[in-house]
This record gives C-alpha cells, structure tokens and sequence, in this order.
C-alpha cells in the first residue's frame, strides 16, 4: 500500500527477527534485514553484551564511554534485550517472545541454543511458523553432518577452506587472505537470501523452516570463474602471470593507480596507442594484443602507457582510457571512498550516530528498491535499551518479574 507520499513500504516491513548473534556474519545479515524494514531485536548478554561492542576501532563519547566502531556499522535500527537463557524466567520470556516473531538468527555454533533447551524440534513446537536461520562454519544440520561439522570457524578459515587464500597468493609464495572479512559478509548476505526465501515459502505453505548456512559453503559458491578454469584444465594453483594480465593491467598514475581491464581486442589497443599518440607502436603486432608474453606487457606496455598517465590524475587517466572501448577503475582506499562523489549522489551512505549524540557515517545497504521508502537511520541501541518495552509486552513479564531478573543481573 502506498504511503501518503506516493512511497511503497519496505519490503520487511512487519516482520519481526530475533537476532542472537554476535561479531560480524549474523549482524550483517540482521543489519540487510533491518534495513530492509524488519524490526530486529538483538539477543544480548547481560552486563556486557554482544561481542563486537567491545572489539575493534573505538569511538569515543562522554566520560569514559566508548563503543565500537565496527558495532555502530553493523546495527543501526535495531533494538537491544538482554537476557541469560540460563534463567527459567528468561526462557520463559524468550519463548514467548519466539510465538510472535517470524525469524529467529543464531551464529553460537552447532547446538549452542539445543544445550540451552531450545532445540528446533522445541521452536517448531513453540512456532511452527518460525524461521530458524543458523550460521556456522560448515553446517548445522543435524541431517546433513560432514566431517568438518563440528570445527568453530571465522573469517579467515573459511576463506582459506573456500578457496581464496590460495587464489590470493603468489605462485611459490605464502597464500594470502584478503584484508576484509568477506569470510564473514558473504554468508550473512547469503543468509540474509535465505531467509527471505523461507518467508515466501511460508507465506504459501504457513510452515517455518531451519535455513541451514555454512560459511565455507558460501564462500565456495564465490569461486565460480576458477572453479570453472579447473574443472576444464585441471589446473589447481594461484593465477598465472598469464591470467593476471588478462584479467587487467594496473597502472601509475600521478596520484595513484588505476586499473585497465578489456584490452584484448585489436581495435582497443590501436585505439589506445593513437589516443596516446604512439601510433609508432603499432607496426609490433605484440602492442596490438597479438602473441605478447608477460614479461614483454611488464617491461614494454606497461612502461610505454605509464609515460603518459603518469603525468595525469586517476580520474583523468580513467575517463580517457575509457574512451579507447576498454573498462577503467581507479585502485581506492578508504579514504577514497569516503570522499567519493559518485557514492554521495548516489546517496549510498548514512549518519545513524554514534549513541552518544554525536556522527557515525558509513557506507548503506546498497539495495535500491527505487519505489520504496528510504532505508532508516536509527541509531545502533544501547545494551539493553529495549528491556522494558520488549520483556513487558511480547515477552509477557510483569514489572515485578522484570525488577527481579534485574536484581540478580538476568537480564
């Protein structure tokens, strides 16, 4: 239904997640859902919360308060409860707060909720409805156990299991992991998927369902292109210099570098090389893309194209280049991005605060629903700022129930 404003609600809207995870691969598949409208709940501990409050660059506020950097960029709009699932009347809280959501996150690892009594035997019991979305190294599932099942794991294992340290090495060198916790990300972007998927199969079957994620699984769907090389040549190491090249050339500019993907056919070379005013180049067929080695694209193309972009700025680099048919980025860094231009007009950042009053900026959800209302900007919650609202209305405690859970440090 429209709003008053012409803007269709987010998709989300309605849908109430219970959140039970901590560090970086279930908060960032909460953090899609909560942008996309899904009213989210963090499941915390009492007196110290989740994990990633305290890890990480630190942000200063009053006093000698402080919070994570890393925490206000994954929970923005979501809510905060604690509660000690050891404790009768907190569980008693939880299930009931579990009758009336539609998703239930966890990334504690195989049978972590099962030890404490809520196996998903007992949340179906509780909510047959309930999506239970599970995030673990290599699977949940009590059916489909492998052999690495029970292994804790984290960014860099998975990508080492899945594939990318050894893509990312150097032949004959250490493999290497790549600086981001994709490890991380991509399975919560994945999961995030599978939960809205669960959510359409119930709204036609009314059935909840266990979305069973492993994060090694992930992160070997994401070596499509390699995996395909192997299986037609059988060749199982790091890129060749050959691949490397073909992939693209990275080059100096006055400010940086850039980077020139595309320049196989003939037609973009002599393009290039006129743009350049080297049409000199042209009578060595290698110049042209035709039978270059390596090491000739290392010591004579290279070389010969950094002699004129070394005197221009990326950018200019780029929209020139661009203009000889091949694709040109410019190699960023952070800093880059944060004062990026396009990224502003694209509107692709948010200021939800710091918690403290202040400014926290960071990249969005680049999901761009372009009928729907903007994604909010709610701040990430204080520890247990939800306690009262929440654990009094859908968790069924009284004030008197609550008053003495905090007492004895239960919630």
């Amino acid at each position: 239904m429209q709003r008053p404003d012409g803007k269709l609600p987010l998709p989300l809207e309605g849908t109430r997640v219970l959140d039970a995870t901590h560090i970086v691969a279930g908060p960032f598949c909460s953090l899609i859902l909560a942008d996309m409208g899904a009213e989210v709940i963090k499941i915390e501990r009492p007196g110290v919360g989740e994990l990633n409050r305290r890890r990480g660059a630190m942000v200063q506020g009053p006093g000698d308060q402080r919070v994570s950097s890393r925490f206000l960029g994954l929970n923005r709009n979501k809510k905060s409860v604690t509660l000690d699932l050891r404790d009768p009347l907190c569980k008693h809280a939880f299930e009931n707060m579990l009758r009336t959501s539609d998703v239930l996150l966890d990334n504690w690892g195989p049978g972590a909720l099962d030890r404490l009594g809520f196996s998903y035997q007992h949340l179906s019991e509780i909510n047959p409805g309930l999506i239970y979305a599970t995030i673990s190294g290599y699977g949940g599932h009590p059916e489909s156990q492998g052999p690495y099942s029970e292994w804790p794991a984290n960014n860099l294992c998975v990508q080492a299991m899945g594939g990318w340290m050894a893509m990312n090495g150097a032949a004959g060198g250490t493999p290497q992991g790549v600086g981001e916790n994709i490890g991380d990300s991509i399975p919560g972007l994945w999961t995030a998927l599978g939960i809205v998927l669960a959510l359409e199969t119930r709204r036609k079957t009314g059935m909840g369902q266990h979305v069973d994620m492993a994060m090694y699984e992930c992160m070997a769907a994401h070596t499509l292109s390699t995996m395909a090389g192997y299986q037609s040549t059988g060749y199982d190491g790091p890129p060749t210099e050959e691949n490397a090249i073909g992939a693209g050339l990275v080059i100096r500019a006055r400010d940086g570098y850039v980077v020139m993907a595309g320049a196989r056919p003939e037609e973009s070379w002599t393009a290039l090389w006129r743009l350049l005013g080297r049409e000199d180049l042209l009578q060595d067929p290698r110049y042209r893309g035709q039978g270059a080695d390596p090491e000739f694209y290392r010591r004579n193309i290279v070389p010969a194209i950094e002699q004129w972009s070394q005197d221009l700025d990326r950018e200019d680099v780029c929209r020139q280049l661009t203009q000889t048919g091949v694709s040109m980025g410019m190699v960023q860094t952070m800093g880059d991005l944060d004062r990026c231009p396009h990224l502003e007009a694209r509107g692709s950042f948010v200021d939800a605060g710091d918690t403290f009053g202040g400014s926290y900026r960071t990249l969005k959800t680049p999901l761009s629903l372009t009928r729907c209302e903007d994604i909010p900007a709610n701040p990430p919650p204080t520890l247990g700022s939800s306690n009262q609202d929440i654990l009094c209305g859908i968790g069924g405690l009284t004030g008197q129930e609550l008053d003495q859970l905090q007492r004895r440090g239960a919630v």
